[in-house]
C-alpha cells in the first residue's frame, strides 16, 4: 500500500508538468509521474511528432527519465490529460505504456489519476506479456 500523502504528490506533480507537454497536433496534453521504490519521482510529458509514430507517451517519457536516473523498480504512475486549455481529466496509459510500466514495475504497479481510484497495473494489463511461457 502506497502512502496517501506520496499519491497525493505524485497526482500533483502529473498536473504540474502537463501544460510542458508538446502537443500541436491534438491538443491533448498529457502529465506523468512514476515513483520508485526508493522514493524518487520522474516526471514526463507527451511529446507529439508530425509522423505520429515517433510521439512519445507521457509515461514512457516520464520512465526514460527514472531509468536514466537508475531507477529500476517503479511502483507507481499518475496520469492526467485533457484539452491543453482544460483543466486536467482523468485517464488511463494506452496499452503500449502499460507494457513499459510492467516491464519495470509488474502488475502490482499501481496506476493512478484524478478523481478515480488507483488500480493496479495486473488489473488494467491482465496477461501482460514478460518474455516468459504462457
Amino acid at each position: 500500500m502506497i502512502d496517501p500523502h506520496r499519491v497525493e504528490e505524485l497526482l500533483e506533480r502529473a498536473v504540474r508538468i502537463r501544460p510542458r507537454a508538446y502537443c500541436p497536433y491534438s491538443g491533448f496534453a498529457v502529465g506523468a509521474s512514476v515513483l520508485t521504490d526508493d522514493g524518487r519521482f520522474f516526471e514526463g510529458v507527451n511529446v507529439e511528432n508530425a509522423a505520429l509514430g515517433p510521439t512519445i507517451c507521457a509515461e514512457r517519457a516520464a520512465v526514460a527519465c527514472a531509468v536514466a536516473a537508475g531507477a529500476r523498480k517503479l511502483v507507481a504512475c499518475a496520469v492526467v490529460g485533457g484539452p491543453r486549455e482544460a483543466d486536467p481529466r482523468a485517464i488511463r496509459p494506452c496499452g503500449t505504456c502499460r507494457q513499459v510500466l510492467h516491464e519495470l514495475g509488474g502488475g502490482e504497479l499501481m496506476v493512478y489519476t484524478v478523481g478515480v481510484a488507483g488500480r493496479s497495473l495486473a488489473e488494467l494489463l491482465p496477461q501482460a506479456f514478460d518474455g516468459g511461457s504462457l
